[in-house]
């Protein structure tokens, strides 16, 4: 299950699991992002706020984050890992092959300084 915000004015979503990834999570996450990237053609910046790294609850969640990322990712500008796990390092780096937006890792809790590297030439 996750929990979802999106600040339209400044075009940011922070997503904050709770738990493994669903494979329903992804739908919900579309049904919130896809309007906003419709009215005004990308997102700023998506962060991910998830203290240590959620996993996902079976293949199909895989497959559906995949898919997310596929359909989703030339539209974000930049994405912030706000976690404490030693994923996020290897996310960095490894997403960096894969999608178009900007990848940071912060360390656990540092969501205003995410969100303050997201707002960096966006003005």
């Amino acid at each position: 299950m996750i929990d979802i915000d999106l600040d339209a004015t400044t075009s940011v979503v922070v997503v904050r699991p709770s738990g493994h990834f669903e494979k329903s999570d992804f739908g919900q996450l579309a049904e919130v992002v896809d309007p906003q990237i419709e009215a005004t053609g990308d997102l700023a910046g998506v962060i991910i706020d998830a203290p240590t790294f959620p996993g996902w609850d079976g293949l199909g969640a895989l497959v559906s984050h995949i898919r997310f990322v596929r359909d989703h990712q030339k539209h974000v500008k930049k994405i912030a890992l706000v976690t404490g796990s030693p994923l996020g390092d290897v996310a960095e780096h490894l997403g960096a092959h894969f999608v178009s937006a900007e990848i940071r890792h912060f360390p656990a809790g540092e969501v205003d300084a995410a969100q303050a590297w997201i707002a960096e030439g966006t003005s």
